[in-house]
């Protein structure tokens, strides 16, 4: 019983984790290096993130500034940079590159607001996911014998209270981001 039980918290944990590291790429207006963590380099025809390939650093809140470790890989991180879905146009002086990023318009505040409420609900998904087979392992359990039919009530009940409390959790976070990316 406790075996289903921290499955199921695990799995919704994981969900939940999964979650906040998306939220961490959408641009809030504000610039930070996690916006750039998705960014892949082609580093001598294999795929690499970037923070692999160059240091990356806040100038100010609305600057990045990456300076390749190789600088014949500058024409590579400009055009991943480019490639990536950040809108952000690189400034290359030869030795780094400086990475501006723009205010937000409205449009595209609303535009990532949709997209955190789309990742939320994936959140959400994969919590209910997690409940319904841990559902499914307690009601087995009980239909086997293994528990008795209140040890099975008690752990649906324990499942569902794990349940609301990420789903508050995801709700609470949601939130937040929302806040973050309508505020100018």
């Amino acid at each position: 019983m406790k075996r289903v039980f921290a499955d199921a918290e695990s799995k919704m944990q994981q969900a939940v984790e999964h979650f906040h590291g998306e939220l961490k790429r959408l641009r809030t207006g504000r610039a930070s290096t996690t916006m750039l963590d998705h960014v892949l380099v082609d580093y001598y025809g294999n795929p690499t993130p970037l923070k692999n390939v160059a240091t990356v650093t806040v100038v100010d809140a609305s600057m990045l500034m990456a300076q390749p470790w190789d600088a014949g890989q500058l024409a590579a991180i400009e055009r991943a940079i480019m490639k990536s879905d950040l809108g952000i146009n690189p400034q290359s002086d030869g030795k780094v590159i400086r990475l501006p990023v723009p205010q937000l318009t409205e449009e595209r505040r609303k535009e990532l607001v949709r997209k955190a409420h789309d990742l939320a609900e994936q959140a959400r998904t994969a919590i209910r996911l997690a409940r319904r087979e841990a559902n499914e392992a307690f009601k087995k359990l009980g239909k086997d014998g293994e528990i008795g039919a209140d040890d099975e009530h008690r752990g649906l009940d324990e499942v569902q209270k794990l349940h609301d409390r990420f789903i508050d959790e995801v709700a609470t976070t949601l939130e937040h981001k929302e806040k973050d990316i309508l505020t100018v």
